[in-house]
């Protein structure tokens, strides 16, 4: 008796039965003579239907082109019985349909696929080892890509400690949390001293949490005009400014002239990681117009995919300090900002 034809064009499909029986029907039926099994494997219903439902296969089969089917040989069809247990499982009617299995994605199609920006990819294509990474398997390319680059991230000389800095941006993004974060690892982590300047010009600027955490931490809050210099030997003076603006070039020009003033030469950036990716370039623009040397993230527990920041980690003129990854003034602050980002879009060197 003739098999029918199959009814579905070359490719790999995917299929869920109750038993095998059910499952060489329907590949006689669907996928012809030429198909061949690639995988079986049991599912297991969820939930409390696991108690009242047996397992079912998911069944993965492949049709060839009609040259590749007579490669393959007539032992390796879907003629054959998968490698499972048979039951005396009545066959029954179908209730998943067949689904094709996507085209494996490649290298490049999975760095974008985690959010690798266009830019970023573009950095790693002109490096000469792209070539070499690409004949790798898959998983063992993606580590390495990692370490690709965090090393670009990374280029750029080492700096001395934050000591008179001033914390910069636009209005929303949680540069005074920012700074608490940063007073807390400084006091808590690093057993430092100092004090912090409030700075409002002629425009507002609210405090928020920041006197009651200052008194909290034991450290002076003074307002400007004041003395903007060190009071103890090593200690340490972080400025809350004023929000800058995207749209107003003259009140970021007198940001600047009071930092040029004032002689502070340590300004840290921040940028909320939760802003679309025209609102993260404008504003990080305003901070490199301000002068800007290091830079911090926030908003990072609302960031599904932070492969968009690689862009930032390659300007070697500022440098990543820290990612705020949730909401509390004393914790959830990540300054292994390569190594972080590495790690929520690639595999690690352990895996």
């Amino acid at each position: 008796m003739a098999h029918p034809a199959p009814t579905l064009a070359p490719g790999a499909y995917k299929f869920t039965v109750k038993s095998t029986a059910e499952a060489v029907a329907l590949i006689r039926e669907k996928l012809g003579p030429g198909a061949r099994v690639l995988s079986v494997r049991p599912v297991e219903a969820r939930g409390l239907a696991r108690f009242f439902r047996a397992p079912r296969l998911e069944v993965i089969a492949r049709i060839d082109p009609p040259a590749a089917a007579a490669l393959a040989g007539a032992t390796d069809t879907a003629d054959q019985s998968p490698a499972v247990p048979a039951t005396a499982e009545t066959p029954a009617r179908v209730h998943n349909r067949l689904t094709p299995l996507p085209a494996p994605l490649g290298l490049t199609g999975l760095l974008r696929r985690s959010g690798v920006t266009e830019s970023a990819l573009q950095r790693l294509q002109s490096e000469a080892k792209w070539d070499e990474l690409n004949r790798l398997p898959l998983h063992r390319a993606l580590v390495e890509t990692s370490r690709l680059l965090r090393s670009q991230a990374g280029a750029r000389p080492p700096r001395a400690p934050l000591s008179r800095a001033a914390f910069l941006g636009t209005a929303g993004v949680g540069r005074t949390t920012a700074l608490c974060k940063w007073l807390a690892a400084d006091v808590f982590r690093r057993a430092r001293l100092g004090h912090v300047v409030a700075v409002e010009f002629d425009r507002p600027n609210p405090p928020g949490a920041l006197p009651l955490f200052a008194e909290a931490l034991g450290l002076p809050l003074a307002h400007f005009p004041c003395e903007t210099r060190a009071a103890t030997p090593g200690g340490f003076v972080y400025f809350d400014l004023p929000a800058a603006s995207v749209t107003q070039a003259a009140d970021n020009a007198a940001l600047r002239a009071w930092l040029d003033r004032e002689a502070i030469t340590e300004r840290v950036l921040v940028l909320n990681a939760a802003y679309d990716r025209a609102s993260l370039r404008g504003a990080y623009a305003v901070g490199r117009d301000l002068g800007a040397t290091h830079l911090v993230f926030t908003h990072l527990d609302e960031v599904p995919q932070w492969g968009k920041l690689w862009d930032y980690l390659f300007d070697e003129a500022i440098e990543p300090l820290f990612l705020a990854v949730g909401p509390s003034l004393t914790g959830d602050c990540e300054e292994d900002v390569p190594g972080a980002i590495a790690r929520r879009t690639l595999p690690d060197d352990s895996t």
